[in-house]
């Protein structure tokens, strides 16, 4: 289950970090590493500080957007310090290891680092679909990129060694490439119906994608929602582009 975890490292600014983390996720037995738009990558000093996880490294696979990094997951953890207001669920992240074990029986999960300086974006964090922290002094709570790495694969680790099995669900989860066609589907439909205004959107998505990521879809029940979209709003024909997003 091991190969079924990702970490996702995004906007990353020093190779060396990227290193590091590799380092840090071979002692745990991880080895699937994806980077978003690092700044510089490959070099001397990721391979220096990688310290004999040259491999992880070897195979690292590199992406433009996180749409890319996530595609294929049923459940992406963004690892943050802050809390972060009317975003998806926060838990600590031994609590969050737990749910990773138990997802890893049946789907694809990435873990979702953010930049050293500022993290993830709010944009990144509404692409995942459980946030966690971990719980350090308050005071001082801001933690080395390859450091959070590494206490975040030993956890991982943790649970696994503690696994309880599969959840037993009959139906297999949406993808995030699924559920991000969903989004794109349902603000359409909002657009054009005329109950989201583009003028003053707010933060309506963002409650969305929170009440749907709490809900865990099913593949098939993604299926029935677009479906009641499409019956609902037959005048989107899926070319037009959704509101605040970049072609």
């Amino acid at each position: 289950m091991l190969d079924r975890i990702r970490i996702v490292l995004c906007e990353t600014t020093h190779p060396g970090n990227i290193g590091a983390a590799a380092r840090a996720m071979k002692t745990m037995g991880l080895s699937r590493l994806v980077l978003v738009a690092p700044k510089i990558f490959p070099d001397e000093q990721a391979t220096a500080m990688a310290s004999g996880a040259d491999d992880v490294l070897a195979a690292a696979v590199r992406c433009n957007t996180l749409a890319q990094a996530l595609a294929g997951t049923t459940l992406a953890v963004g690892l943050t310090a802050r809390r972060r207001d009317l975003s998806h669920a926060m838990m600590p992240l031994r609590e969050a290891a737990l749910q990773v074990a138990q997802e890893a029986h049946e789907g694809e999960v990435a873990l979702v680092f953010g930049t050293e300086m500022s993290g993830l974006s709010n944009a990144q964090l509404d692409a995942c679909q459980l946030l966690a922290n971990i719980p350090a002094d308050p005071a001082f709570s801001s933690l080395n990129l390859a450091a959070s790495v590494q206490v975040t694969a030993y956890e991982v680790r943790q649970a696994l060694l503690q696994d309880r099995g599969a959840t037993g669900r009959d139906h297999p989860l949406a993808t995030h490439d699924e559920m991000e066609g969903f989004y794109a589907h349902l603000e359409r439909v909002l657009l054009g119906s005329g109950f989201l205004d583009p003028a003053n959107p707010g933060r309506l998505m963002t409650r969305l994608r929170r009440l749907f990521a709490r809900s865990r879809v099913e593949r098939e029940e993604v299926s029935i929602l677009r479906g009641i979209l499409k019956a609902l709003y037959p005048a989107d024909d899926g070319s037009s582009r959704p509101f605040g997003k970049e072609s």
